[in-house]
């Protein structure tokens, strides 16, 4: 559980719902069906116009990796790589064949598995690069869809306004009705403002954080595979792994603080 993103969000609904009551507001007064169907729906239709559906799909299925964090501990994958640097010194790189089916992350079992089929290092390399190079094209759209309904939101929440603003004007032999009829209009605005800077666009900054760490893991666990298979001394192999995580003290410690 990530308990920044948990606790960003109900601090935000907290302190604006704590507002509207502070102000002698209901309730009752924001919480409008009709204008939540207007936003929501002429937001997502608005993205699956823009972005193919498999990755609107995608998008929706990373969404829970807002509030979970899926990625294991960097430091037990490193101990994980080193323990394979180990065998394969001792034992040879074809040993550790009968661990692949025991290796959880893919892009690592893959990895194994071609540097113990005997692909050469350099060769490695590139058919790994290019894999994840098409990874990192297809994951940077799914915040891109956030960001889009982000963008989207806001407008489509004017949208509702003035529809709500023209069955207002159908009224105004009676003052009263107008009046409740303005206030239920703008609640669609308070919509698409609200879910544009409080769920769409914190998500996809969140999401591509996500993204470019589960993208640094995999150059580690390939720079980890590709020392083992140029006999590299599981000591240095350690080393040099670490110092993919130097830069990612401040995530430990989140990471740590999260558990």
């Amino acid at each position: 559980m990530d308990k920044s993103s948990l606790g960003g969000v109900l601090i935000a609904v907290v302190g604006i719902l704590a507002g509207l009551l502070l102000e002698g507001g209901r309730l009752s007064q924001i919480i409008q069906p009709t204008a939540a169907m207007i936003v929501f729906g002429g937001t997502i239709g608005a993205v699956m116009l823009q972005f193919p559906l498999s990755i609107v799909l995608a998008s929706f299925k990373r969404l829970g990796n807002v509030f979970f964090d899926s990625q294991g501990d960097p430091q037990e994958l490193v101990k994980e790589i080193v323990g394979f640097a180990h065998k394969a010194r001792k034992e040879g790189i074809v040993s550790l064949d009968r661990d692949l089916e025991n290796v959880k992350e893919p892009f690592l079992r893959k990895s194994l598995m071609l540097a113990v089929d005997g692909t050469e290092p350099q060769e490695l390399r590139k058919m790994m690069e290019l894999e994840l190079d098409n990874q990192a094209e297809h994951e940077e759209r799914i915040p891109q869809v956030f960001e889009a309904a982000g963008g989207f939101s806001p407008t489509i929440g004017i949208i509702g306004a003035v529809l709500g603003l023209i069955q207002v004007m159908q009224h105004l032999d009676n003052i009263d009705e107008v009046g409740r009829g303005i206030a239920v209009a703008f609640v669609a605005t308070i919509y698409g403002v609200g879910a544009a800077n409080l769920l769409f666009l914190p998500s996809a900054g969140k999401l591509k954080i996500r993204i470019r760490t589960e993208h640094q893991m995999r150059e580690m666990m390939l720079e980890g595979v590709i020392s083992i298979l140029e006999g590299l001394n599981p000591r240095m192999v350690e080393t040099k792994l670490q110092g993919f995580l130097a830069d990612s003290a401040t995530l430990e410690g989140s990471r740590e603080s999260n558990s």
